[in-house]
């Protein structure tokens, strides 16, 4: 079975994204990009939902064609390219760059994924990790917590029916305050 793991970056506040979708405070250090692009080298499969989805292919595809891009960016846009996605959506209508598009039902398709042999599997974008955190799919979370405070907009976790517990795996400090930490989910 694939291990799956939600991980982004977070305010204090527990927000992925302040209100109008505005992800600006989140700018990593040197540091806390390469471990960020490390995570992709080593990820099987990345399951998107549409909004992450449109952050991402809006950027990365070509990024290392981009005056000035530095050797990790480089680095990280190959990774990403080559690292196999898929795409939650219901509106999208096509994908590339090593990707496949899900339109059904997200929680069926990411507990069959789960299923199979292969790498591990990390997912991006709060609504889709939402529905996947709901199931009780998701075994592990990493938070990049940054120091701000953005007082609202899309949270990084979800409603739940019931209590998840975790047990802490790593914390790690990064330039910038940032404070990295990773918990599994206790099965």
């Amino acid at each position: 079975m694939r291990k799956l793991t939600f991980g982004m970056n977070v305010s204090v506040d527990g927000y992925v994204a302040a209100p109008g979708d505005d992800i600006a405070w989140g700018v990593p250090s040197d540091e806390l990009f390469q471990w960020w692009s490390d995570r992709v080298g080593a990820t099987g499969l990345a399951l998107y939902g549409r909004k992450l989805w449109e952050t991402m292919s809006s950027h990365w595809p070509t990024a290392d064609q981009q005056p000035g891009a530095t050797p990790a960016e480089l680095e990280f846009a190959r990774r990403w390219r080559d690292m196999p996605k898929v795409v939650f959506s219901s509106t999208t209508v096509t994908v590339d760059w090593n990707t496949r598009l899900v339109t059904g039902d997200a929680v069926s398709e990411i507990t069959r994924l789960k299923a199979e042999d292969g790498g591990p599997m990390d997912i991006g974008g709060a609504t889709l990790a939402a529905a996947a955190m709901r199931a009780g799919l998701i075994d592990e979370y990493v938070l990049a917590t940054a120091p701000v405070l953005v007082g609202g907009g899309m949270p990084f976790f979800t409603a739940l029916d019931n209590w998840v517990n975790l047990s802490l795996v790593e914390t790690r400090t990064f330039p910038g305050g940032v404070v990295l930490t990773r918990y599994e989910t206790k099965r």
